[in-house]
């Protein structure tokens, strides 16, 4: 006789005989959740605006920034989105990233603040935003043309620094025309009193006469281009920056700014 008329309970579950399954939680994260948010000083300076993560390691080692009310002067200190972090006594926020590019013209100082009360690229920008932005290299005072202003300490780093060849486009007028032997030096090089300077492109710009010239470089010493031409005996009279990476001056007025699109912001974070 089977089981069942032995007495015994036939051994069927309510859902129809099909097992339970086994309820799995799921694994939680090992890593601290304050922990994950930690962020190096340096690096929340630089989104804060104030300076590269280089630059702010000089002024972390000076003694200028305070972590919830005490001097930090340890490189590699690390705070988290909540501290009270401050420079100079100004307390600082991670700010939205701010890209502006400015077609600087005559006159006007590359910097955030002249002592001499000279009018700086700051006046041009005005009003432009809330957040402090700052300008990417140097263009001297009568050097016209493109230049980027920005918040993004990393980004500035990254496009000043000639190991990712960030190319700039200056449009050249000399006092005479360049001879094809002083074209042939520049684009063999030239060894100047701080090293040798080799360019990207040096070529007569078209159906101008051969007193214009355009010069590709992606070196940032200062006042390179000028002294290129005063090396070989020429005077520079006219110095414009046409272009600044992929950024060009295109329907951009002598004087005005305008913020960087989406694409344009996409360009330049893909450098290096």
């Amino acid at each position: 006789m089977g089981e069942q008329g032995r007495g015994r309970k036939p051994n069927f579950k309510k859902d129809g005989g099909r097992p339970k399954r086994r309820r799995v939680s799921p694994q939680k994260s090992k890593v601290h959740p304050e922990k994950s948010e930690l962020i190096r000083l340096n690096k929340y300076l630089a989104n804060s605006g104030v300076a590269s993560r280089r630059e702010a390691d000089k002024l972390i080692e000076a003694g200028l920034v305070t972590v919830n009310g005490k001097v930090v002067t340890t490189l590699g200190s690390k705070v988290r989105p909540t501290d009270d972090v401050r420079f100079e006594g100004e307390r600082l926020r991670r700010e939205k990233k701010v890209y502006i590019l400015l077609n600087k013209p005559k006159d006007f100082i590359t910097t955030v603040d002249d002592p001499r009360g000279r009018k700086t690229v700051m006046d041009l920008i005005q009003g432009a935003c809330d957040e402090r932005v700052y300008p990417v290299g140097r263009l001297d005072r009568m050097t016209t043309g493109l230049l980027l202003l920005t918040n993004d300490g990393e980004m500035a780093k990254k496009l000043l620094h000639p190991s990712h060849g960030v190319r700039k486009l200056y449009h050249v007028v000399l006092d005479r025309k360049l001879t094809p032997e002083d074209k042939a030096k520049i684009e063999a090089g030239l060894t100047l009193e701080d090293g040798k300077v080799e360019v990207d492109e040096v070529s007569f710009i078209k159906d101008a006469p051969h007193n214009e010239v355009g010069l590709k470089i992606h070196l940032g010493k200062n006042r390179i281009v000028r002294r290129i031409f005063d090396h070989l005996g020429y005077k520079v009279i006219r110095l414009d920056r046409v272009a600044f990476g992929s950024l060009t001056k295109r329907n951009l007025r002598r004087g005005h700014w305008r913020m960087l699109n989406r694409q344009e912001i996409a360009n330049l974070r893909m450098i290096g």
